[in-house]
């Protein structure tokens, strides 16, 4: 995230981060929100932070993470605990790009996940967070998956 603007421009667009943390913080504005926008590359500094949102007073979380969305069950489990609404955003379509960027491991305990607007996936994060805090659908939906019983004969 940290390199926007400068990493593969035909896919990410050639907006910094800090353009789209700007828009953002407008953005929140004008819908009568605060924005704090944070970036790091280390996983558990994430964690980290997703653990104490609630307690530091956030109403919900947009969240990009990056090559993290893969693989990162940490990352997956701190969303599934945070106890406020999480959207998941990508700057690209991740389902019409290669076959392993499609999968995430956040998206099921998310409340949803909107990729492929570039700048504006963002935007659309924010408002999708509100209105879920609006609606009352304040908690990330964990999904627990269990594995079908045997029966016995």
């Amino acid at each position: 995230m940290n390199l926007l603007g400068r990493r593969e421009p035909a896919i990410y667009g050639r907006a910094s981060l800090a353009d789209i943390d700007q828009t953002l913080e407008s953005h929140g504005a004008s819908r009568g929100v605060g924005v704090a926008c944070r970036q790091s590359n280390h996983e558990g500094e994430l964690v980290g932070w997703i653990q104490t949102a609630a307690a530091d007073g956030f109403q919900g979380i947009v969240i990009n993470p990056g090559a993290l969305t893969h693989y990162s069950i940490a990352l997956r489990d701190a969303v599934a605990a945070a106890g406020l609404p999480v959207v998941e955003v990508h700057l690209s379509n991740i389902h019409g790009r290669e076959e392993f960027r499609r999968h995430s491991v956040i998206a099921p305990v998310a409340i949803g996940q909107i990729a492929g607007f570039g700048p504006s996936s963002y935007l659309l994060g924010v408002d999708a967070v509100l209105a879920a805090r609006d609606s009352g659908r304040a908690a990330s939906p964990a999904r627990a998956r269990r594995a079908p019983r045997r029966r016995q004969r």
